[in-house]
């Protein structure tokens, strides 16, 4: 794909869950962009490894944070505006499911780690940069859902309902903070070829099941999706707020 410049250069931009997959795709390309990048994960180690692979770029902050726990969050959000004093766009990226029996089936500790990471992070994200983003009197706000909050899928019930969570959490916030030239989106993504589905897309069998639903016949490559996603952090996405925008190879029109 040919490189598309988004106008990011110095923005400051934090990305949750930023040490692999996706997360790490679009912190990569914020580095192509010269955007100010901060972004967290659980594991100091990821974070590490994360850093060796982007090289000697200098304008990156990296914090270990669960994004579940409000202490972390509070601290996260000190780190970045202690490093920059401002933040432009906010990525609530961080993502986890974990394959489960039918909901009724399932235990209810199980059910609270996947909405607290997927729902519960992001509404703690989401409120503490809007609060910085309100005394800028502008800012975005980004979330990632899936394609599971448009569709049941087996095994994705939890999972779904947390990102289905995450759109009408998104639309609440679009409409609460647009006086303040906030813009709230979320993109949605189906199967994205990263090392968290690697299990389903490096099954031959599992992988023909899969693209039997995609009308374009494949699955994402990462960069698809971060396309998306700098484009609703760039300035020409300034009149579109409270909207998903479905990046799913045609999976959502069938």
């Amino acid at each position: 794909m040919d490189k598309i410049c988004y106008g990011l250069e110095n923005k400051v931009i934090l990305i949750t869950g930023g040490s692999r997959g996706l997360g790490l795709a679009i912190v990569k390309a914020l580095v192509e962009e010269k955007a100010k990048i901060a972004f967290c994960a659980r594991k100091q180690e990821g974070l590490d490894a994360a850093r060796r692979l982007l090289g000697g770029y200098e304008h990156i902050l990296t914090v270990q944070a669960h994004i579940a726990r409000e202490d972390d969050v509070e601290n996260l959000f000190n780190a970045v505006m202690k490093e920059y004093g401002r933040l432009d766009v906010l990525i609530n990226n961080v993502g986890m499911n974990l394959v489960t029996p039918s909901v009724v089936d399932t235990d209810f500790a199980l059910w609270q780690k996947i909405i607290d990471t997927n729902l519960s992070g992001t509404f703690l994200c989401s409120k503490k940069a809007a609060a910085i983003m309100r005394e800028q009197k502008q800012g975005k706000i980004i979330n990632i859902s899936s394609i599971a909050a448009k569709k049941a899928s087996p095994g994705m019930g939890i999972y779904g309902a947390a990102k289905a969570g995450v759109e009408m959490l998104t639309k609440v916030l679009s409409a609460e903070l647009a006086q303040h030239n906030i813009q709230v989106n979320t993109v949605a993504p189906s199967m994205i070829r990263t090392d968290f589905s690697r299990p389903f897309w490096s099954n031959p069998e599992a992988y023909e099941s899969i693209i039997r639903n995609v009308p374009l016949g494949r699955i994402a490559d990462p960069v698809e999706i971060v396309q998306p996603i700098l484009f609703l952090a760039s300035e020409a996405s300034n009149f579109i707020t409270g909207e998903t925008l479905m990046a799913d190879g045609g999976s959502s029109a069938v």
